[in-house]
């Protein structure tokens, strides 16, 4: 079964058009379903292809969970992941059970760094890529604001280059350790 992409610039029913959270976040939902729940902590165990230290949930990929649909954002539209992704949930729904569940992957609104779980900047820091500041895209893409060195803490980098080891990610250096890393673009 392929995922359905939605163009339009509307929302799935029930969600929110909020650009500051993911649609449909249900972590707190009352009423929620067991088959919703045990879908979520599905998810969840699923890694970004890209960056396995961080799942697809911690990413802020999954926008909403419903009893017969996933929704998905990739992180720009023309991540080489997407399909991957797709494929990845399809065959860990199939394994579990849920077969008829559908995934549909819809690009407005476009997904935004904004949305990495604070447990997924902390799975990124960890994995040695400088997480994206909060609220900070606008900062991010004129280069106003250093990156935090993953390694020694450090707020004395600079950017190496726009273009770091996947299109997501810029290569910034430390200027105290010396040590270069991946800093997660904002969007």
């Amino acid at each position: 079964m392929s995922a359905r992409i939605s163009w339009t610039a509307g929302v799935p029913a029930g969600a929110s058009a909020s650009t500051s959270t993911p649609l449909g976040d249900c972590n707190t939902c009352a009423g929620e379903t067991p088959a919703v729940q045990d879908i979520r902590a599905l998810l969840a165990t699923i890694p970004d292809p890209e960056i396995p230290a961080i799942s697809i949930v911690d990413l802020g990929i999954v926008r909403a969970v419903r009893d017969d649909c996933v929704i998905i954002t990739p992180t720009y539209s023309g991540c080489p992941a997407t399909h991957f992704i797709e494929q990845s949930i399809r065959n860990a729904l199939d394994e579990a059970g849920f077969r008829h569940v559908r995934i549909e992957t819809t690009l407005s609104p476009p997904w935004t760094s904004d949305w990495i779980s604070d447990e997924g900047h902390e799975k990124l820091r960890a994995y040695g890529i400088a997480p994206p500041p909060r609220g900070a895209v606008s900062a991010s893409l004129r280069n106003d604001t250093h990156a935090q060195c993953p390694r020694c803490g450090s707020m004395n980098t600079a950017e190496i280059s726009r273009f770091g080891s996947t299109p997501c990610k810029a290569l910034w250096r430390c200027n105290a350790c010396a040590e270069p890393f991946d800093r997660f673009k904002c969007h």
